[in-house]
Protein backbone atom coordinates (compact mmCIF):
# COMPACT_ATOMS: atom_id res chain seq x y z
CA UNK A 1 0.00 0.00 0.00
CA UNK A 2 1.70 3.29 -0.87
CA UNK A 3 2.94 5.80 2.23
CA UNK A 4 0.94 8.73 0.76
CA UNK A 5 -2.31 7.02 1.53
CA UNK A 6 -1.41 7.93 5.19
CA UNK A 7 -2.88 11.42 5.16
CA UNK A 8 -0.78 14.54 6.44
CA UNK A 9 -1.46 16.98 9.35
CA UNK A 10 -3.82 18.98 7.40
CA UNK A 11 -5.81 16.22 5.99
CA UNK A 12 -5.96 14.68 9.81
CA UNK A 13 -7.33 18.02 10.79
CA UNK A 14 -10.07 18.04 7.70
CA UNK A 15 -10.76 14.82 8.55
CA UNK A 16 -11.57 14.98 12.01
CA UNK A 17 -13.41 18.15 11.61
CA UNK A 18 -15.65 15.97 9.12
CA UNK A 19 -15.50 13.17 11.03
CA UNK A 20 -16.71 14.37 14.62
CA UNK A 21 -20.33 14.03 14.17
CA UNK A 22 -20.13 10.59 11.90
CA UNK A 23 -21.49 7.04 13.11
CA UNK A 24 -18.73 4.79 13.72
CA UNK A 25 -19.12 2.85 10.75
CA UNK A 26 -18.74 5.71 9.04
CA UNK A 27 -15.00 5.71 10.09
CA UNK A 28 -14.44 2.09 9.73
CA UNK A 29 -15.80 1.86 6.07
CA UNK A 30 -13.36 4.79 5.28
CA UNK A 31 -11.24 3.14 6.53
CA UNK A 32 -11.52 0.02 5.01
CA UNK A 33 -11.73 1.49 1.74
CA UNK A 34 -8.89 3.54 1.67
CA UNK A 35 -6.04 1.69 3.87
CA UNK A 36 -7.54 -2.15 3.03
CA UNK A 37 -6.01 -4.61 5.22
CA UNK A 38 -3.24 -2.40 6.27
CA UNK A 39 -5.70 -0.91 8.37
CA UNK A 40 -6.50 -3.57 11.93
CA UNK A 41 -8.99 -3.66 14.74
CA UNK A 42 -7.18 -4.05 18.29
CA UNK A 43 -9.15 -5.36 20.83
CA UNK A 44 -8.23 -6.62 24.65
CA UNK A 45 -12.42 -7.31 24.10
CA UNK A 46 -13.62 -4.83 26.34
CA UNK A 47 -17.01 -3.79 25.74
CA UNK A 48 -16.14 -1.19 23.16
CA UNK A 49 -13.75 -3.17 21.17
CA UNK A 50 -17.08 -5.71 20.88
CA UNK A 51 -19.05 -2.73 19.42
CA UNK A 52 -16.45 -1.99 16.67
CA UNK A 53 -16.29 -5.62 15.99
CA UNK A 54 -20.10 -5.93 15.50
CA UNK A 55 -20.34 -2.86 13.03
CA UNK A 56 -17.54 -3.74 10.90
CA UNK A 57 -18.79 -7.59 10.84
CA UNK A 58 -22.07 -6.29 10.47
CA UNK A 59 -21.21 -3.66 7.23
CA UNK A 60 -19.20 -6.30 5.74
CA UNK A 61 -15.99 -4.81 6.06
CA UNK A 62 -13.52 -7.59 6.52
CA UNK A 63 -11.24 -5.91 8.46
CA UNK A 64 -8.35 -7.62 10.18
CA UNK A 65 -8.37 -8.20 13.96
CA UNK A 66 -5.62 -8.71 16.47
CA UNK A 67 -5.16 -8.90 20.67
CA UNK A 68 -2.65 -9.46 22.91
CA UNK A 69 -2.37 -12.40 25.08
CA UNK A 70 0.24 -11.58 27.48
CA UNK A 71 -0.45 -14.62 28.95
CA UNK A 72 -1.36 -13.37 32.54
CA UNK A 73 -4.86 -13.09 30.98
CA UNK A 74 -7.96 -13.69 32.99
CA UNK A 75 -9.45 -16.87 31.78
CA UNK A 76 -12.33 -15.19 31.83
CA UNK A 77 -10.79 -13.54 29.05
CA UNK A 78 -9.44 -16.35 26.89
CA UNK A 79 -12.52 -17.77 26.88
CA UNK A 80 -14.31 -14.90 25.70
CA UNK A 81 -12.06 -14.75 22.64
CA UNK A 82 -13.26 -18.06 21.55
CA UNK A 83 -16.95 -16.80 22.10
CA UNK A 84 -16.28 -13.75 19.95
CA UNK A 85 -14.42 -15.70 17.09
CA UNK A 86 -17.71 -17.74 17.11
CA UNK A 87 -20.16 -14.97 17.67
CA UNK A 88 -18.93 -12.96 14.37
CA UNK A 89 -17.36 -16.01 12.53
CA UNK A 90 -14.03 -14.70 12.78
CA UNK A 91 -10.57 -15.49 13.39
CA UNK A 92 -8.75 -13.43 15.46
CA UNK A 93 -4.69 -12.90 15.42
CA UNK A 94 -3.09 -13.52 18.53
CA UNK A 95 -0.13 -11.86 19.65
CA UNK A 96 2.27 -12.72 22.44
CA UNK A 97 5.68 -11.75 24.04
CA UNK A 98 8.72 -13.64 22.91
CA UNK A 99 9.53 -14.17 26.90
CA UNK A 100 7.62 -16.67 28.06
CA UNK A 101 6.94 -15.59 31.57
CA UNK A 102 9.49 -18.15 33.15
CA UNK A 103 12.02 -17.00 30.75
CA UNK A 104 10.93 -12.55 32.06
CA UNK A 105 11.42 -14.21 35.82
CA UNK A 106 14.82 -15.35 34.62
CA UNK A 107 15.98 -12.30 33.46
CA UNK A 108 14.23 -9.34 35.40
CA UNK A 109 12.91 -11.74 38.79
CA UNK A 110 10.00 -12.51 39.68
CA UNK A 111 6.81 -10.50 39.52
CA UNK A 112 8.24 -8.00 37.79
CA UNK A 113 4.50 -6.48 37.66
CA UNK A 114 4.81 -6.05 41.35
CA UNK A 115 7.63 -3.86 41.02
CA UNK A 116 8.23 -2.72 37.63
CA UNK A 117 4.91 -2.54 36.09
CA UNK A 118 6.04 -0.58 32.84
CA UNK A 119 8.74 -2.63 32.00
CA UNK A 120 6.39 -5.75 31.94
CA UNK A 121 3.91 -4.00 29.94
CA UNK A 122 6.66 -3.14 27.79
CA UNK A 123 7.78 -6.39 27.47
CA UNK A 124 4.81 -8.10 27.52
CA UNK A 125 2.21 -5.26 25.56
CA UNK A 126 4.09 -2.83 23.57
CA UNK A 127 6.73 -5.06 21.85
CA UNK A 128 4.15 -7.81 20.01
CA UNK A 129 2.34 -4.67 19.30
CA UNK A 130 5.50 -2.75 17.94
CA UNK A 131 5.83 -5.24 15.43
CA UNK A 132 2.05 -5.50 14.48
CA UNK A 133 2.14 -2.05 13.63
CA UNK A 134 4.99 -2.16 11.59
CA UNK A 135 3.34 -3.93 8.76
CA UNK A 136 -0.11 -1.72 9.32
CA UNK A 137 -0.74 1.84 8.28
CA UNK A 138 -3.98 2.23 10.73
CA UNK A 139 -4.74 1.07 13.95
CA UNK A 140 -8.52 1.09 14.57
CA UNK A 141 -9.35 1.27 18.81
CA UNK A 142 -12.15 1.24 21.17
CA UNK A 143 -10.98 3.96 23.28
CA UNK A 144 -13.22 6.62 24.30
CA UNK A 145 -13.21 9.89 25.66
CA UNK A 146 -14.58 9.26 28.90
CA UNK A 147 -13.10 6.31 29.83
CA UNK A 148 -10.40 8.68 31.87
CA UNK A 149 -8.67 11.90 32.25
CA UNK A 150 -5.80 10.86 30.17
CA UNK A 151 -8.12 9.89 27.25
CA UNK A 152 -10.46 12.92 27.38
CA UNK A 153 -8.87 15.07 24.60
CA UNK A 154 -8.81 12.29 21.82
CA UNK A 155 -9.30 12.91 18.54
CA UNK A 156 -10.98 10.56 15.98
CA UNK A 157 -8.22 10.35 13.79
CA UNK A 158 -4.82 10.89 15.02
CA UNK A 159 -1.27 10.83 13.42
CA UNK A 160 1.49 9.20 14.90
CA UNK A 161 5.33 8.99 14.36
CA UNK A 162 5.86 5.39 14.59
CA UNK A 163 8.85 5.24 13.44
CA UNK A 164 11.35 8.18 13.75
CA UNK A 165 14.59 6.71 11.74
CA UNK A 166 12.56 5.92 9.03
CA UNK A 167 9.79 8.39 9.11
CA UNK A 168 6.81 5.88 9.80
CA UNK A 169 3.65 7.53 10.68
CA UNK A 170 0.57 5.34 11.69
CA UNK A 171 -2.82 6.46 12.03
CA UNK A 172 -4.81 5.90 14.82
CA UNK A 173 -8.97 5.59 14.61
CA UNK A 174 -10.55 6.32 17.38
CA UNK A 175 -14.61 5.58 16.23
CA UNK A 176 -16.02 5.44 19.50
CA UNK A 177 -13.98 8.36 20.98
CA UNK A 178 -17.26 9.96 21.54
CA UNK A 179 -19.38 7.01 23.12
CA UNK A 180 -20.15 7.38 26.22
CA UNK A 181 -20.00 3.81 28.54
CA UNK A 182 -24.26 3.81 28.69
CA UNK A 183 -24.08 4.19 24.86
CA UNK A 184 -21.31 1.17 24.61
CA UNK A 185 -23.32 -1.16 26.80
CA UNK A 186 -26.72 -0.52 25.65
CA UNK A 187 -25.18 -1.25 22.52
CA UNK A 188 -23.84 -4.85 23.70
CA UNK A 189 -26.89 -5.91 25.45
CA UNK A 190 -28.92 -4.87 21.81
CA UNK A 191 -27.24 -6.76 19.91
CA UNK A 192 -26.80 -9.92 22.17
CA UNK A 193 -22.99 -9.43 22.33
CA UNK A 194 -20.72 -11.72 24.59
CA UNK A 195 -18.90 -9.98 26.99
CA UNK A 196 -16.48 -10.86 29.94
CA UNK A 197 -18.66 -11.91 32.44
CA UNK A 198 -16.09 -10.20 35.01
CA UNK A 199 -18.07 -7.05 34.19
CA UNK A 200 -20.72 -7.92 36.45
CA UNK A 201 -18.22 -8.78 39.44
CA UNK A 202 -17.35 -4.83 39.46
CA UNK A 203 -14.54 -5.09 36.97
CA UNK A 204 -15.21 -1.78 34.46
CA UNK A 205 -11.96 -2.29 32.42
CA UNK A 206 -10.05 -5.18 32.40
CA UNK A 207 -6.40 -6.04 31.70
CA UNK A 208 -3.86 -8.63 33.14
CA UNK A 209 -4.96 -10.46 36.09
CA UNK A 210 -2.45 -9.63 38.28
CA UNK A 211 -2.94 -5.92 38.05
CA UNK A 212 -6.41 -5.56 37.63
CA UNK A 213 -8.94 -4.83 40.70
CA UNK A 214 -13.08 -4.02 40.63
CA UNK A 215 -13.47 -0.13 41.08
CA UNK A 216 -16.55 1.43 43.01
CA UNK A 217 -19.52 3.07 40.83
CA UNK A 218 -17.91 6.84 40.69
CA UNK A 219 -14.21 5.46 39.80
CA UNK A 220 -12.83 6.47 36.42
CA UNK A 221 -13.19 3.31 34.15
CA UNK A 222 -9.81 2.64 34.29
CA UNK A 223 -9.36 3.37 38.03
CA UNK A 224 -9.14 -0.65 39.00
CA UNK A 225 -5.63 -0.92 37.07
CA UNK A 226 -2.02 -0.87 38.53
CA UNK A 227 -3.61 0.19 41.93
CA UNK A 228 -0.84 1.65 44.24
CA UNK A 229 1.26 3.08 41.64
CA UNK A 230 0.25 5.97 39.53
CA UNK A 231 -0.19 4.39 36.19
CA UNK A 232 -3.44 4.26 34.25
CA UNK A 233 -2.02 3.33 30.86
CA UNK A 234 -0.34 0.12 29.93
CA UNK A 235 1.55 1.87 27.40
CA UNK A 236 -0.14 0.92 24.49
CA UNK A 237 -1.21 4.05 23.45
CA UNK A 238 1.27 6.01 24.85
CA UNK A 239 4.54 4.32 23.46
CA UNK A 240 4.93 6.20 20.17
CA UNK A 241 5.11 9.61 21.96
CA UNK A 242 5.30 12.06 19.60
CA UNK A 243 1.10 12.92 18.33
CA UNK A 244 1.90 14.86 15.52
Amino acid sequence: MPADLIPDLAEVRRLNAGFEPAAPVELLAWAYARFGHRAAIGTSFQASGLVLLHQAVSAGLPLPCFTIDTDLLFPETVELRRQVEKFFGIEIEVLRPELSLEQQANDFGPELWKRQPDTCCTLRKVLPLQKRLATLDAWITGLRRDQSGTRHGIDRLELYRFDPLRDKFVLKINPLAGWSREQVWGYVHEHQIPYNPLNERGFRSIGCQPCTRAVGGQEDERAGRWTGFEKTECGLHTFMGTHV
